[in-house]
């Protein structure tokens, strides 16, 4: 049996040296931390990226990074070490939850507590202390690579899909948009709960993929620019139950178009930016309800952890990079090519 490291690892962001360049650099070895009552200590087996992480690491995030900030919002892991009266066991594989939003409504995020950004150092680190309350049981189907996928996109969908004003049911019809991450858990999260899946993207080779995850109907983007008027036609002319919409600017106003009359837009992401768009009367004259999702409570990760064990969904790791290579993770997360996740093992 090998022995565990006497120190920490950690990749830490020091200031631009020039606007939006992406500022990492490995640290120097730091003293191994020690939990302290009602803690863990986790060994970090992966840590899986988000444009979030892209943000900060560009200081592009609105709120600005302390000096030598610790980056990382999602991560899995072995918990090593316990601190007094700790809830938890050594060698229980965990989930590391990055906010203090544990249940209740949205009003309960407290934004200056999320991991990775701002005063609070994340998960880009060999080793971890966490209160008990920040971790969150990891599915046993899943290995820590994968399982570290799950904390942000994952849960974000269990937030579309099952929190809020419409439950996703058996029956129901679901439009996806592209194959990242919150795309791809989004496919196989509402086919699992019995929804039809119509999947958009912009090559038939990631369409191919969208069909392994569970999309009924598949539609190229680049072939069909006038996509809404597909998903209408694959819908009887009666649109989608629900849209998780990840595209912004250049894709609000048909996926309202493809929504049916009360249906619900889950507004997640902006990945395009486009000139100002009025989206009053598609929302008034049909009824529709357009919701942000931009954050999940422990709630939600415990509900998407049972999911994913009573589905067993694995989700869609596109590339697993080694420790030392970080800095070539957030270039293949900032070229925003790859079908599902980025991941980078533990130290």
């Amino acid at each position: 049996m090998s022995t565990p490291p006497t120190t920490n690892l950690a990749w830490i962001i020091p200031p631009p040296s020039s606007p939006q360049s992406l500022s990492l650099t490995l640290s120097s070895p730091l003293p191994k931390p020690t939990p302290g009552p009602h803690q863990i200590l986790l060994r970090i087996t992966a840590i899986s990226l988000n444009y979030r992480d892209l943000m900060v690491a560009t200081h592009a995030y609105p709120l600005p990074a302390k000096p030598s900030l610790i980056p990382g919002l999602d991560g899995a892991g072995v918990i090593e070490a316990t601190g007094p009266d700790s809830a938890w066991a050594a060698g229980d594989a965990v989930l590391v939850f990055s906010s203090t939003w544990y249940a209740g409504g949205f009003e309960n995020l407290d934004f200056m507590t999320i991991l990775g950004s701002g005063d609070m150092d994340g998960t880009l680190q060999r080793y971890m202390v966490l209160d008990d309350a920040r971790a969150v049981r990891a599915p046993r189907n899943l290995s820590g690579v994968e399982a570290a996928t799950l904390g942000t996109a994952g849960a974000t969908v269990v937030n579309a899909l099952l929190w809020g004003p419409a439950r996703v049911r058996k029956g129901d019809v679901v439009l996806t948009l592209g194959t990242g991450g919150v795309s791809c858990f989004g496919i196989q999260i509402a086919s699992a709960l019995g929804a039809t899946v119509i999947a958009t993207s912009s090559s038939d080779e990631k369409l191919e993929v969208a069909k392994k995850l569970g999309a009924a109907h598949v539609v190229n983007y680049k072939k069909t620019p006038e996509w809404d008027v597909e998903v209408l036609r694959l819908t009887n002319g009666r649109g989608v139950d629900q849209v998780l919409e990840v595209g912004g600017a250049q894709t609000i106003v048909k996926s309202l178009k493809s929504t049916r009359a009360g249906g619900l837009v889950t507004v997640i992401g902006a990945l395009s930016e486009g000139s100002p768009v009025d989206i009053l009367p598609l929302i008034l004259m049909g009824a529709k309800t357009v919701r942000g999702s931009m954050a999940m409570s422990k709630d939600m990760v415990e509900e998407l952890v049972k999911i994913v064990e009573e589905f067993d969904i694995h989700p869609v790791v596109s590339k697993a990079f080694e420790f030392d290579e970080a800095v070539k993770a957030y270039e293949a997360l900032r070229e925003q090519k790859d079908i599902g996740k980025i991941v980078v093992k533990g130290a």
